[in-house]
Formats: C-alpha cells, sequence, structure tokens
C-alpha cells in the first residue's frame, strides 16, 4: 500500500484533540452509563453556593437591561463594572493563587444562566474573560513569567481582555487567516514578528480590551525560531498600547448592548508575546481546538438554557393568566403543545449543559459534546423562544421595560453564529470531526492507510465488518447480547435504556457502513455526516435527561418532564436514521441498514415521539403553581418586586390568578353566584384580574420611542 496523505495537518490535530469520554461509548454500540452516572452531579461546595446566591444575586439586582439597551453608550453601567471586577467575576476559572476564584465550570455556568436570565449585555461581558480568552489560554498553557504577569490583573478587572480570532474572508476558520506573523531580526539582532495585515472583526470586548490575544499564521523564512519555515498558527498575548495596533471601532450584534469590534494593525511584538513561549510557535490551532471545547461546554450552553427556562417561566405564567373567550389560552390545544415543547426542551437542554459542565470539571476537553451542547442547545432556544413568542403574540412583539423576552429573542442570532456557525458545526464537526475521534478504528484505519501498513489496514477493516455484523444481531435481537443497563435505575426507565443501547448499536453499524463504503469521501457527504451526527446528538441528550432524573432524586411529579425529554430525543434519532437510509449513496447498503435498524420499520420509526396526552401533562407542569415549575425554571433569577420587575410582575399575576380562580371554581361548584362571593374572596379575585391587567398591558412612550407615556389598556 502506497504512502499518500488523506488527512491535512490541520484536520489531524483536530481529530487528535480533546479527549472521548461517554460520547465514545455511544459511537461505538455499547454506552458506558456508569461513566456518565460519575460525571453528572450538579452539586456546588458551600463556597459556590454562597457566591451564586450573594454576589450572583446583588449583580443582578442592579441590573437593568431596558436601561442598558437605552443608554447613551449601550453598555452596563461604571458601578455594574465596578462590582464585577470587585467581586471576582472576571477571574472564575482563574486559579486562586492568581487571584482567581477557582471556582468549578459548573458553577461558571450556572453564573452566566442567572445572568443572562436578567441580562444578554452582563451574561456576554462575563462569558468572554471566563472563555477563550486570553485569561483561560495563559492558564492552560502560558509561561510562569506570562501567568505572574497577567492572571491576577485578569482575574481582578484590572486588564479587560478579548480575543482576536474571526477575519473578514476567513470566519472562524483559523485554518485561513490572513493575518500573517513574519519572524524577522530585531534591531538588537533577537527574533521579533511582525504582523502587517492585521484585520479581525466581531471581536467581543475589543472597544474596551487593554489586553488582547490573537491568532495568526506564523512564517519563519530563516527558520530563526527552530520550528521550521512555516510553524502555522500561533497565538499571542499583546497590550492594547502597542505600537501600530488600533483597536475599538464598534460594532453592534443585532443592536444588544454589549462592547463589541475591530482589531486591525501593522504591530511589531516579542517572541515571547507567544502564549507558551517559542516552544508553542505553531501550536495554536491545538490549543483554540482545546479551548474552544471548553467554552462551546459553558458559554453559549448556559445563555441557552437561561433563555429557554425564562420562557417557560414567562411564557407559562402569561398562557395562565391571558384570557380568550373566558379561558385561560393555556388550556387551548395549541398553545398547549407549544407550552409542552418549552418545558421539554428546557429539561432536555438543562440535563445536558450539566453533563457536557462536569465532563470540564473532570479534566476532559470534550470537543464533540461541546459541539453537540452548543448546537443542539442554541437550536433549541430557536424553538422555545419562538413558540413563546407565539403566546405572548402583541405584547411580544412590542418593547419596553414590559416585555421579559424581547431582548432573547433578538440576541438569538448571535448565539446561532458565534463559536462556529450552526449551520457549520451540524455537517461538519458533530460527526464529521467526532465520529472519527471518538470511533476505535477508523483514526487507525485512516493511519494505516497513510502510512502504507497493509496489515493493519485489513485488520482494522476486518475488525470494523466483524463489528458490524455483531451490531446489525444486536440491532436486530437486543436480548440476546449483554448490554450494560445499570441495575440501580429507576425500573420504569430502563426501556429507554435498552432503546439508547439498541440505536447506539445502529449507529455504530451506520458508521461502520458509511466509512466503509464512502472512505475518506464521507468527510465530502455533509448531509450524511449531518445525520449521523443528529443521531449521536440525541443519543447522548436522552443520555443526559436520563441521568439527570437520577441524579435529582427521581421525583416522580418531574418525571413526565423526563418522559417527553427522551422521548423527543429518541423520535429525533429514529428521523435522523430514517433520513440516512432514504439518501445513503448505497442501495444494497441502505435495504441492509432498513432491515437492521428497523426490523418492523412502520411500526419503528417515530413512535417514540411525544403524543398529545404526554404533552397535556407536561404543559401542566409550567401552567399551574408548584414545586415541579420551581425546579425546572431553578437558576434563573427571579425577582421579587411586581412594581418594579415585569418578570416579577408575571409571577406574581399568575399566583394571584391560580387562587382567584380556585375561589371561583369552588363558588361555580357551590352554586354562589359570583357577585355573592364574600368580601375577602371577591378581593383576591378583583387583585388578580387586576394583575393580569398590568401583565397583557404594553409599554408605551412618547414619539421619541423612549420617554415612557402610559401602560396601554388590554391587548385586543
Amino acid at each position: 500500500m502506497a504512502k499518500k496523505r488523506l488527512v491535512s495537518p490541520t484536520e489531524r490535530i483536530a481529530l487528535e484533540t480533546g479527549t472521548v469520554g461517554f460520547e465514545g461509548s455511544l459511537t461505538n454500540g455499547n454506552p458506558d452509563w456508569k461513566l456518565l452516572a460519575d460525571l453528572q452531579d450538579d452539586t456546588l461546595t458551600d463556597e459556590e453556593q454562597a457566591f451564586l446566591d450573594g454576589p450572583v444575586d446583588e449583580f443582578c439586582d442592579m441590573l437593568d437591561d431596558w436601561a442598558i439597551h437605552n443608554s447613551d453608550d449601550k453598555d452596563m453601567p461604571p458601578e455594574a463594572w465596578e462590582f464585577a471586577k470587585k467581586n471576582g467575576f472576571f477571574g472564575l476559572v482563574i486559579p486562586k493563587e492568581y487571584g482567581g476564584k477557582g471556582f468549578s465550570a459548573l458553577l461558571h455556568s450556572a453564573v452566566v444562566m442567572k445572568l443572562a436570565s436578567r441580562s444578554i449585555s452582563a451574561a456576554i461581558n462575563v462569558m468572554v474573560p471566563n472563555s477563550l480568552g486570553p485569561g483561560e489560554l495563559i492558564a492552560h498553557y502560558g509561561t510562569q513569567e506570562q501567568k505572574d504577569k497577567y492572571l491576577k490583573r485578569l482575574a481582578t478587572g484590572q486588564d479587560i481582555p478579548c480575543f482576536g480570532l474571526t477575519e473578514p474572508e476567513a470566519g472562524s476558520d483559523a485554518t485561513s487567516l490572513r493575518s500573517k506573523g513574519v519572524v524577522e531580526e530585531g534591531p538588537d539582532g533577537q527574533p521579533v514578528i511582525r504582523i502587517k495585515n492585521l484585520e479581525k472583526r466581531y471581536i467581543t470586548l475589543a472597544p474596551i480590551a487593554t489586553l488582547l490575544g490573537i491568532a495568526y499564521d506564523l512564517e519563519d523564512p530563516k527558520n530563526l525560531l527552530g520550528k521550521g519555515e512555516n510553524p502555522g498558527i500561533t497565538l499571542s498575548v499583546i497590550p492594547r498600547d502597542t505600537p501600530g495596533l488600533e483597536v475599538g471601532n464598534r460594532l453592534r450584534p443585532m443592536d444588544v448592548s454589549f462592547k463589541n469590534g475591530t482589531i486591525r494593525g501593522d504591530i511589531t511584538i516579542p517572541v515571547d508575546s507567544i502564549i507558551g513561549g517559542q516552544d508553542n510557535a505553531g501550536q495554536g490551532w491545538r490549543m483554540l481546538m482545546e479551548a474552544l471545547s471548553i467554552g462551546r461546554s459553558i458559554s453559549l450552553p448556559s445563555l441557552s438554557v437561561a433563555g429557554m427556562k425564562t420562557s417557560a417561566y414567562v411564557a407559562g405564567a402569561y398562557a395562565a393568566v391571558r384570557k380568550q373567550f373566558g379561558l385561560s389560552v393555556g388550556k387551548f390545544e395549541g398553545i398547549e403543545e407549544a407550552i409542552a415543547r418549552i418545558a421539554g426542551l428546557s429539561y432536555l437542554s438543562d440535563a445536558t449543559r450539566i453533563s457536557t459542565a462536569r465532563m470540564v470539571d473532570n479534566g476532559e476537553k470534550p470537543v464533540i459534546p461541546s459541539a453537540i451542547a452548543k448546537y443542539h442547545l442554541t437550536e433549541n432556544l430557536r424553538t422555545a423562544i419562538d413558540d413563546a413568542m407565539d403566546i405572548l403574540a402583541g405584547k411580544a412583539v412590542i418593547s419596553g421595560p414590559g416585555n421579559p423576552i424581547n431582548r432573547v429573542y433578538q440576541a438569538l442570532p448571535i448565539a446561532i453564529t458565534v463559536e462556529g456557525a450552526n449551520i457549520m458545526t451540524r455537517n461538519m464537526i458533530i460527526f464529521g470531526q467526532g465520529g472519527v475521534r471518538t470511533h476505535k478504528r477508523i483514526l487507525k484505519t485512516l493511519n494505516a492507510m497513510e502510512d502504507g501498513k497493509t496489515l493493519t489496514f485489513l485488520g482494522q477493516g476486518i475488525g470494523m465488518v466483524a463489528d458490524t455484523l455483531v451490531r446489525a444481531v444486536q440491532t436486530f435481537m437486543p436480548s440476546m447480547f449483554h448490554n450494560s443497563i445499570p441495575s440501580d435505575v429507576d425500573s420504569k426507565n430502563k426501556k429507554y435504556y435498552r432503546h439508547i443501547n439498541r440505536l447506539s448499536a445502529g449507529f455504530n453499524m451506520a458508521v461502520n457502513t458509511s466509512f466503509m463504503l464512502l472512505q475518506t469521501d464521507l468527510k465530502r457527504k455533509e448531509r450524511l455526516s449531518a445525520r449521523l451526527g443528529d443521531v449521536m446528538s440525541n443519543l447522548y441528550m436522552a443520555s443526559a435527561a436520563l441521568q439527570k432524573f437520577e441524579n435529582d432524586g427521581r421525583p416522580e411529579e418531574d418525571r413526565v418532564l423526563l418522559e417527553w425529554s427522551v422521548r423527543h430525543s429518541l423520535s429525533e434519532a429514529e428521523q435522523a436514521f430514517d433520513d440516512l437510509i432514504r439518501n445513503f449513496p448505497n442501495p444494497v447498503a441502505a435495504f441492509f441498514l432498513r432491515g437492521a435498524v428497523f426490523p418492523f420499520y412502520q411500526m419503528a420509526t417515530r413512535r417514540w415521539k411525544p403524543d398529545d396526552k404526554l404533552d397535556h401533562k407536561v404543559a401542566q407542569t409550567i401552567l399551574n403553581p408548584g414545586d415541579v415549575r420551581e425546579r425546572l425554571t431553578d437558576g434563573i433569577y427571579k425577582p421579587a418586586d411586581a412594581d418594579k420587575d415585569s418578570v416579577a410582575a408575571f409571577n406574581a399575576a399568575f399566583h394571584k390568578t391560580a387562587e382567584a380562580d380556585a375561589i371561583l371554581r369552588a363558588a361555580r361548584k357551590a352554586g354562589i353566584d359570583p357577585a355573592d362571593i364574600p368580601a375577602d374572596k371577591l378581593a383576591i379575585v378583583d387583585a388578580a384580574r387586576a394583575a393580569a391587567k398590568s401583565v397583557i398591558a404594553v409599554d408605551e412612550f412618547e414619539n421619541d420611542g423612549r420617554t415612557p407615556y402610559r401602560l396601554a389598556m388590554e391587548v385586543s
């Protein structure tokens, strides 16, 4: 077998970056439930819980997102910035020895989630210093000198960071960067790096950043660094006052109020600006892949879950208090269907958020789970916020302090776009990178093909054929094989574990078949890759939901949320399988896959989709007051003053309406005319009507669009 290059150097780094955990067992057809159980624990330390209940709540209380949006500089007020700096919000993950909090990834996620439920702007301002960098990069890869010099200043907010990766012609593809750094001899004969065409855009916090991380393609024509003439993607950290650096032209992403801008320049920087020093020249792609896996695990999933939980909290309340034809609109089946989706996706997404964050806490670099979380949770938010907008209807489209979901809807496209646009993430990363990374044979087979190791290639090929045949029988007759289902899980849920095991075996068989037939052409079949990724993702999320139920102590009232989440995920996985098989490029292989994955095709496909009865039960969890509603929306900021805050006003009207409805039902049951209800009870009914009226009303302004005028009467 002749040697040939099948995988580019950058692709190889991507395929070999990060760690493989539970998702690997899903790919290989035998889910490791113990591994998942050991990971998922949503318990915070006492110190972390105190921070969440103290400074985070205090920070939320001083934020007014409407005021931020309408301020002259469209930014948090100075006192909010100072509070965040003083209380360590910019050093959540920086080690304590460098002045940071040294908190867990789960606490980091919880902070972002709570802040995002109060102010998208504030959440983004905290997300960036605690994610890609340059603080995280320096903490993980920096030299001791860099850590000593920068980390304490970053942790305390003395320096505000940003990271410049995205370029006009390269997007976020670091392998196509146009910013070129060239190693030259400096005036003292020592090497320096000259970057003549630095141009970055969409850089969050750039307009106010004092310390910048930048990615560029490094060339060294004279090999002064001893890394060859083209070391490749390199990361450096530089101060804002670097001569020739132009920072700060502001961009306005969806007009959401956070600082975002551009970086340009013709600069000369020292070699020791490279994060990790000279030895890390050319290692930027690997560093970025690992760092992005952590950022994708925390920032956008947490923001997305905040949006879903807020939608559940607000839309459920509105559907209960808003009456049409004498009935709460939540009693209409069409509204009920949307409410159920919001609640179910909130539960499913929160489970995925927790599992993925805990992987980071366990020392993993979860490249593939983070991509799953980023893509699917932002897409789940898209669905949930659209449903919430439909439920609130006219109320939802009128901007003002009385509309608590407007800013989430406005910011959604940003989450869809950043950290790898969703189309690219689904079609190229989740399986395109993840299937190869997590499969036990594919990468070994590619390596054997490249290195001309015929015997190894044949051995892996024979192993793949054998695996495929075993998995085919396993999917058709799963009871003949030992698929480890934990003995201590809830007995009512074992059917879900069994089906995930079966579909996992089918997934392994489909991956093997696809690779054996297409080999390196598989990566160019993006829609096939996307469908394989959809199967993998939905099995991962269903598994996370099952583990969340176990970790929560199996609350019986939450079972309907679990069942909706798992059934939704299994239905989506089976639909992806069906689409994959119908569009498979080889009809003989498609027939084989159909018979194995769906032995009773007409009965098997889409049988898991939540039905109307389950939708009804799930909708009731947020249409009625109770512990389930509070658990489902736990972690978002819930203000108490209904006179000052719209979220509090929605909640107050919700509870007053529930109390009033109970009084009216009791009166009807007793045959009492509403006019004869006792005065104290009638006062409760009148208070509920007034509260509902205030929530249904919309904000009116003078013609300048900014000066409040009065609250309108009930929306028609």
